[in-house]
């Protein structure tokens, strides 16, 4: 990793790789997840996983900006906090063991409820993909309805020889029965029954994020994410 640049500089280095101290620290982080040891580690946590992970939302923004320019990359913004929210949680400890980020529409608040893309980190487990998480429940009536009145704009999508390639199908909660006002034997009824619209690719070997090849492999996952997204967010409008 280069030397640290401040993290309020508005210049990051081109990705090389997120460190493997940068894992073992969110391991050591597992297993001592208070605000004593979090405070007194601070300084790990913001040179060897927050700042890798700007370099790589910086590197990305570089690579992406003609072919995604409809949606934010910034190294400052993009990345989730530390924190967990634990005010209706009985888990309560006080900090996520990941760093992840997610990238929106220019000019939206940050949100789960709006198509985007997502790369997650942490031991055992990376993800890369997008779409929508947590869609509610005016935004599933609207997708629905685009399903039914344009089935072949979702068809082109989810059909696409590249798209089933990478990612298969869509990932996420179906309801088990029609949604309501639907007819069971529909033509679309298994597009109509998801809850949660989005795909990815995920790995259980946390060393593909070590080379600074994860960059280009991210974009490009990015990239064949992009039809979705853009489904999706005709869908909603």
């Amino acid at each position: 990793m280069a030397k640290q640049i401040p993290l309020e500089a508005d210049f990051f280095p081109p990705f090389d790789g997120f460190p493997k101290a940068g894992m073992d620290f969110l391991k050591r982080l597992k297993k001592n997840n208070t605000r004593e040891w979090f405070h007194s580690h601070k300084n790990d946590y913001e040179e060897l996983v927050k700042f890798p992970m700007q370099c790589l939302i910086a590197t990305l923004r570089d690579r992406l900006r003609d072919e995604i320019p409809e949606l934010e990359f910034n190294p400052k913004r993009s990345i989730f906090r530390i924190h967990r929210d634990v005010r209706f949680s009985n888990n309560k400890a006080p900090y996520k063991t990941n760093i992840a980020a997610s990238f929106e529409m220019r000019g939206k608040k940050k949100t789960t409820d709006t198509p985007g893309l997502y790369v997650g980190i942490e031991p055992g487990s990376v993800f890369v993909g997008g779409g929508m998480y947590m869609p509610q429940g005016e935004q599933l009536k609207a997708i629905r309805k685009s399903i039914v009145t344009k089935p072949d704009d979702l068809l082109a999508v989810l059909e696409d020889k590249r798209f089933k390639k990478v990612f298969g199908g869509i990932m996420g909660e179906n309801l088990q029965k029609a949604p309501l006002g639907y007819p069971k034997d529909h033509p679309m009824i298994e597009h109509l029954k998801h809850k949660q619209w989005f795909v990815g690719t995920e790995w259980e070997d946390e060393s593909v994020t070590f080379s600074k090849k994860f960059a280009t492999t991210t974009a490009n996952l990015f990239v064949e994410t992009m039809p979705l997204i853009r489904w999706l967010m005709k869908a909603i409008v």
